[in-house]
């Protein structure tokens, strides 16, 4: 699954889930990789205030910065190792900027999780953790994004790790057999099961597999991430996770009259205007 460039103010990124014939993995909804980018002067990020319900957001950085500000008075300034998971809940607005003083680089990926039904009308919360929790496999070192070793909370099974397959090796990662999974490699070069990946791109991991089995020539990083299926719908538009076109609009409408969502006081600039919402017949 190759995805699609997607504008997001000045930066390019490449969006790889949801896409054409695959809408969810697990409870992972979305999948946007931005970078690597490098850069002098300018601030390839800067995404002004917008809201979410219904949805964790899951942001994780390879190289480079970003600033993490919303509507519960939260601010991160976040870095390669750390997570930065903000649980919309009923409600929740931010934005995420590259700070005046920067590397000069962006790279990293940001995944949606769909909240379950019992969790989608909680109380929003932000955490900013501390370096994420590291383990050694033979030929490998993976690090626990969500999941098992992470402090990252979670309503629903799932796991998300950064694998850093070491050059010339070779590492076998246990699946759970009952989860489907998804696969992206970030950086380097590596095969899975013999088959060469295509950076940037995502592949697909039906349930039935007990292991997955890398290799590299010179080294990679690879996303890892998955869960059972969700077995919930879920209808994904703009920025909000929910059920039906009547929940999306009411938390449309909600945003424009600046209600429900609080302010981003930290911000210097205008927030975002809600697209246009045709609701189609039922």
């Amino acid at each position: 699954m190759t995805g699609k460039a997607v504008e997001l103010g000045a930066l390019t990124v490449r969006r790889l889930l949801p896409v054409r014939g695959r809408r969810l993995i697990g409870s992972y909804c979305f999948l946007d990789r931005f970078g690597p980018l490098e850069f002098a002067g300018t601030k390839p990020m800067d995404v002004a205030p917008h809201p979410h319900i219904g949805l964790q957001t899951v942001t994780w950085l390879l190289d480079g910065e970003i600033v993490h500000k919303d509507s519960l008075d939260s601010e991160c300034l976040v870095r390669p190792g750390q997570l930065s998971l903000m649980t919309a809940g009923r409600g929740i607005a931010h934005t995420e900027e590259t700070p005046k003083e920067n590397s000069g680089w962006l790279n990293g990926v940001q995944l949606w999780v769909a909240l379950p039904d019992a969790a989608r009308g909680m109380m929003p919360r932000y955490q900013c953790t501390r370096e994420q929790a590291r383990r050694e496999v033979r030929g490998s070192v993976v690090t626990s994004i969500l999941g098992t070793g992470s402090e990252g909370v979670q309503f629903h099974p799932g796991a998300v790790e950064d694998v850093a397959v070491q050059r010339g090796e070779r590492t076998e990662l246990g699946l759970e057999a009952g989860w489907e999974y998804g696969v992206l490699l970030m950086q380097g070069d590596t095969n899975v099961e013999g088959a060469e990946l295509v950076r940037d791109t995502l592949y697909y991991v039906a349930p039935g597999r007990g292991e997955i089995a890398m290799a590299s020539r010179e080294g990679a990083r690879v996303l890892l991430f998955g869960g059972p299926p969700f077995g919930e719908p879920v209808l994904m538009w703009w920025n909000f996770v929910a059920r039906t076109a009547e929940e999306i609009d009411a938390a449309r409408t909600a945003w424009e009259r600046g209600e429900v969502f609080g302010e981003v006081k930290r911000y210097e600039g205008e927030r975002l205007v809600a697209p246009a919402l045709v609701l189609r017949p039922r």
